[in-house]
């Protein structure tokens, strides 16, 4: 029985796995859920989890870790962390034989041929039925920020390509779109604005402020108050509940949201299906098989035969981020 360790790590936790290759299956032995910032040597981290939750089982030879930031040649600076993670140190300090880093959201691609149903929903299925196993899949994930990811096919399998498309330029589709763009970035200070700027959970947030400024009630208003780390959800629930004014913010952000997953699908060609994941994707999903967001992602002018092609489905496992890293695990070679 081979064992692997997998884990998700972040600016805020660390989420770590001992799991077991039984037959295809990948069994979860041991987890545990650590604060990152109370750690300021992650292998000692790493260390503490295998000689102590996990130290009742076959001690790993593999590992896969899934890291909030950008890996390049093996090494990760995190953004919100004093660590800075290099594979090869890494694997000496936890006695490991091999072992990979990989950005937290290219890692998806490697779990998400392997997900339960319980792991995921489908929001839409193509006329013509599922996706096409041997074609491109992506994700695309609104959270504090927005994550995007393309699998590409090879000999091998699907090998993750991570993206900063999400740094592209926002461009409004419509009057409304560009009077937010204008607002936001005159309120930053912007030379341009990107598309997370818009298209995340934060993005949310910032397009019910626009709202609350520019409506002459908005000074009047119950969320005016309201804290910016809060007010992405403050204004999910508002609309929910029959706010006009919050309804107008999410109706906006979710034709944002559905245009942004449409490019996508035209840059990759995902016929193998396209996911949503991060943070909202569990919490919106009535909103997400909306006309709104669905009618956004298929308005492609002559390529809507394309989009109309692709599978939509969500993430609502909030451990995808560990059981995909696992699954990257058992494909290096110990």
């Amino acid at each position: 029985m081979t064992t692997l360790l997998a884990g998700d790590i972040g600016g805020t936790k660390t989420l770590l796995g001992l799991y077991s290759v039984e037959g295809t299956a990948l069994i979860q032995k041991a987890s545990q859920r650590f604060v990152s910032a109370d750690w300021a040597d992650f292998s000692a981290l790493v260390n503490h989890f295998l000689d102590g939750e996990a130290s009742c089982f076959e001690r790993p030879r593999q590992a896969c870790f899934a890291i909030a930031g950008p890996v390049r040649q093996g090494r990760v600076k995190l953004t919100n962390l004093p660590w800075l993670l290099d594979e090869v140190e890494l694997a000496r300090a936890c006695q490991l034989e091999v072992l990979e880093l990989v950005n937290d959201f290219a890692v998806l691609i490697y779990g998400l041929p392997h997900l339960q149903p319980e792991q995921q929903t489908t929001l839409r299925q193509p006329a013509a039925g599922g996706g096409d196993p041997k074609a491109p899949i992506a994700i695309l994930g609104a959270g504090t920020g927005l994550g995007v990811a393309i699998g590409v096919p090879t000999a091998g399998g699907l090998q993750a390509m991570a993206s900063e498309a999400s740094h592209g330029e926002f461009a409004p589709c419509n009057e409304e779109q560009w009077q937010l763009k204008t607002w936001l970035m005159a309120e930053f200070g912007l030379p341009r604005l990107s598309i997370e700027r818009v298209v995340s959970g934060t993005g949310l947030g910032d397009v019910m402020r626009w709202r609350l400024a520019t409506h002459p009630d908005g000074r009047n208003h119950a969320l005016m108050k309201t804290a910016d780390t809060e007010l992405p959800a403050a204004t999910a629930a508002a609309a929910a509940a029959g706010d006009p004014l919050a309804r107008k913010a999410l109706d906006l952000w979710l034709e944002a949201y559905g245009s942004c997953a449409g490019d996508l699908a035209l840059q990759s060609l995902c016929y193998g299906g396209l996911w949503l994941g991060g943070g909202t994707a569990g919490k919106l999903l009535d909103e997400l098989r909306s006309e709104r967001f669905l009618g956004a992602f298929l308005n492609k002018g002559r390529l809507n035969a394309v989009v109309e092609q692709i599978p939509v489905h969500a993430l609502i496992d909030s451990e995808t981020g560990l059981f995909s890293a696992a699954c990257r695990a058992r494909l290096l070679n110990a």
